[in-house]
């Protein structure tokens, strides 16, 4: 039964330009209150066998228009999007749980950036030419769309991850069959409505929801899909891997992080504490590019740890769609008990939770009470072993621990499976520059967190992933790259 007598949203796959019914669905929750807000297809082998189908049928005709061509309707794409900005970011908070604050000012401008980002970044690139003049040779490359991408994108940023696949791949001329995840596929449904009306032709943008195990793993190990994105877990990109290796597709795997920041003594910490509550809590702390392991230097431990414990506690949790409200709620039931989890084992070890989960008391309104809320969380004293230190929580949660010198501490950073973000506290160049160069992270943020160059490549190491991605990357991973000889 429901406690509110909306009427369910039912969301239909979009294929070859029209929506189109499943035979099954599966609830969505709103987390924030935890009712059941919509109903998602249940999709599988025959929704992605019709999706790939439209997908190549599309291929000849939208990889043959001009970079120019496909630009200009990535744009009208991004104006719409941009046009009912408040609609979409409204969608967004209400069903991933973030922060009206934070749709509205990161996730949908961010889509809509997306959009017009490879818009005018296709453009722009060349190919190379070589000559041999001693055998009166010329080379020179083209490049060609590789044809039906399969992109699958998670729940953490669902509008803002899905454009930044979807994006690229269709301005470099493939056709796409897109899966968002079951938890949060509104946006990617209502982006659906308006692919007409920019002039995308029907086949060139497909979307069939559903869980991962059947619709993903349909797309994954389909032959006519050569070239798999993915964004999500380390453990289903894993699967990923085994599924698509008989097919030898191309892959480009986004994965977890276990970031760390490392603060020295001679940081500002005025510019430190705030940014480093934000990487630690923004969208409540499930970004991958989360900080969850702060190294602070011990001459300056303890003050850190007094302030930062004091300005964590003000961050405000409750009901998203409130602008006051810091903290929204988290993805689902199950995910907040497995961060929770994580505070109970750390207690266990003999950790010390400062604030947060357990210690202070949560105040909901009284329409939120059956949500998916959790105070940010800051434990001490955690030793690095602990799978608090070690695992991905992906909450609002973070560890604080203290070193003493530059080489312990790079080791001791390094000593995870993750490699995929980094920030560093200090005003000596000389340091950050060092210390910069020995961290194992694809990212490395110094003196400030989450600033991006989208033309810059965007990835991790070790199990944080496989493959960049950012304007010449994604160009490289959307294409086949041709060598041709002609003698004169």
């Amino acid at each position: 039964t429901m406690a509110h007598s909306e009427a369910l949203l039912v969301l239909e796959n979009f294929i070859a330009g029209k929506f189109v019914p499943c035979s099954s669905y599966i609830d969505s929750y709103n987390p924030s209150t935890g009712d059941v807000y919509c109903r998602v297809p249940d999709s599988g082998k025959e929704e992605v066998e019709a999706a790939v189908k439209a997908a190549k049928a599309a291929f000849p005709i939208w990889s043959s228009k001009s970079p120019l061509e496909r630009s200009q309707i990535l744009n009208k794409l991004a104006d719409l999007i941009e046009h009912d900005l408040e609609a979409f970011a409204q969608a967004e908070s209400k069903d991933q749980g973030k922060t009206i604050t934070f749709a509205r000012t990161v996730d949908i401008p961010r889509a809509v950036y997306n959009f017009r980002f490879f818009a005018s970044s296709i453009l722009h690139h060349t190919t190379e030419c070589t000559e041999m003049a001693s055998v009166g040779c010329v080379h020179y490359t083209l490049r060609a769309p590789v044809g039906v991408a399969g992109l699958i994108s998670p729940w953490n940023l669902p509008l803002y991850l899905l454009t930044w696949k979807i994006a690229p791949a269709i301005a470099c001329g493939n056709t796409v069959v897109a899966k968002p995840s079951e938890m949060t596929s509104v946006t990617a449904w209502m982006m659906c409505k308006l692919l007409e009306k920019a002039g995308v032709p029907h086949g060139v943008v497909n979307v069939v929801f559903g869980t991962g195990a059947k619709a993903g793993e349909a797309l994954v190990c389909h032959p006519d899909v050569p070239l798999i994105s993915f964004t999500g877990s380390t453990l289903t990109a894993q699967r990923i891997t085994e599924k698509s290796a008989p097919h030898c597709k191309r892959l480009s795997l986004e994965l977890g992080g276990k970031n760390p920041a490392i603060v020295f003594d001679d940081a500002d910490l005025s510019q430190c504490i705030p940014t480093t509550l934000r990487s630690s809590f923004a969208n409540q702390g499930e970004i991958c590019l989360c900080t969850s392991r702060i190294f602070v230097q011990r001459g300056i431990y303890s003050e850190f740890l007094k302030r930062f414990v004091a300005e964590a506690k003000k961050w405000k949790v409750g009901n998203p769609s409130d602008p006051t409200v810091d903290v929204g709620a988290l993805i689902s039931k199950e995910h907040l008990e497995k961060v929770r989890s994580y505070v109970k084992k750390a207690q266990a070890e003999g950790a010390r939770v400062l604030c947060g989960e357990g210690v202070d008391s949560l105040v909901l309104p009284t329409s939120n009470q059956k949500g998916y809320f959790m105070l940010p969380t800051v434990i001490a004293e955690v030793k690095d072993e602990s799978c608090c230190m070690q695992e991905e929580i992906f909450g609002p949660v973070t560890c604080v621990v203290a070193f003493d010198t530059e080489d312990e501490v790079i080791g001791r950073a390094n000593g995870v499976k993750y490699g995929l973000a980094a920030t560093v506290w200090s005003s000596n160049v000389g340091r950050v520059h060092r210390v910069a160069r020995r961290l194992q992270s694809g990212l490395v943020w110094t003196n400030c967190w989450l600033i991006r160059d989208l033309n810059l490549p965007f990835g991790g190491m070790k199990a944080s992933g496989i493959g960049r991605e950012g304007a010449k990357d994604s160009y490289e991973f959307f294409t086949e790259v041709k060598t041709i000889t002609v003698k004169h």
